[in-house]
């Protein structure tokens, strides 16, 4: 069981389309394991819709995967989604890794969209129900609190037999919907004790159903900057975390070089976690390449050095 690298976008941090084309060619063709984008529907801020995105995306690359991080489900309607995420891996012949999880409450989409916070989980819940059997089943009919379906079924069904469901979030409630839906968890803010011990409760929940969750499907994320951590862009971001979520910046940016962001994946893979969303700081068409490429030079070869706590017991089945 090894690490993999993948790059993620939270806003829009390019000048032009072409800067974004460069940005995913330079991922495509110098080893990086995934791309992945940020859901927001309401922003002020530049930010991409992560399933149009990752259509795209689909069509511009041959070997990369790409996923969403992580989608808020209970802003979508279910059937919808599974239709379109079936259709991007059929398309990109089984590169798509979804991603769900159930949105911050604080999110300005509950009250532009007209939608309860109270409902997430369990819309949510529901929602996955659906979209996995609607993935594998013929016919599916569902009768929830908040979704209806009758003799629903989509084609063309997702490439991968088994598509995999990575799920996001902390809380007790997330935990049981990883051990119950998920074939993998992404960690948020979490620092990587905290991860430590939301995958051992992920584990022992997911033992209790008769499951187990791939050791090599857990993860975690932070954005980088090649730099000083004084420097503009580092500030900027730093402010900007701490406005949107009230916790120190280094909780998930790293500054410095490649020793300071080894050391980090280090610690969240003593902690059971092997995929990484790494986030290039910085604007423009310049800034995110160059931050990208010192990131796949500098780092990514020396991924071997490291290697993820396995969990006791006999090894998963792959998904």
């Amino acid at each position: 069981m090894g690490l993999a690298i993948g790059l993620g976008l939270m806003d829009y941090p390019f000048a032009s389309a072409a800067g974004f084309w460069r940005w995913v060619d330079l991922c495509e063709q110098a080893g990086a394991d995934s791309l992945w984008q940020t859901d927001r529907l309401v922003s002020r801020a530049p930010i991409l819709e992560c399933l149009t995105m990752l259509a795209a995306v689909a069509g511009r690359t041959r070997r990369l995967k790409f996923g969403m991080n992580v989608l808020s489900l209970a802003q979508r309607e279910p059937v919808l989604v599974a239709k379109q995420c079936a259709t991007i891996d059929m398309l990109s012949e089984g590169r798509l890794l979804p991603a769900f999880g159930i949105g911050s409450p604080l999110a300005p989409e509950w009250a532009a969209m007209g939608l309860d916070t109270a409902t997430r989980g369990g819309r949510t819940d529901e929602a996955l129900e659906v979209i996995t059997r609607l993935w594998r089943e013929e016919s599916v009919d569902f009768a929830g609190r908040h979704f209806r379906l009758a003799a629903a079924s989509i084609a063309p069904r997702p490439a991968q037999a088994a598509l995999p469901v990575w799920i996001g979030g902390s809380s007790p409630a997330a935990i049981r919907r990883t051990a119950r839906f998920g074939t993998g968890w992404q960690a948020g803010g979490e620092t990587p004790e905290e991860a430590g011990e939301v995958i051992a409760a992920i584990r022992r929940e997911a033992a209790a159903l008769g499951r187990r969750i791939d050791a090599d499907h857990y993860g975690a994320g932070f954005a980088f900057w090649f730099g000083r951590p004084e420097e503009a862009p580092v500030q900027q971001a730093m402010a900007a975390y701490r406005a949107r979520t009230g916790r120190d910046p280094a909780r998930g940016i790293v500054a410095g070089g490649a020793e300071e962001i080894l050391a980090r994946i280090a610690g969240y893979a003593a902690a059971g976690v092997s995929k990484f969303i790494l986030r290039p700081l910085g604007r423009g068409n310049e800034a995110p390449l160059a931050q990208t490429r010192l990131l796949l030079e500098q780092v990514l070869p020396r991924l071997g050095e490291l290697r993820p706590a396995m969990p006791p017991g006999p090894p998963a089945a792959a998904h």
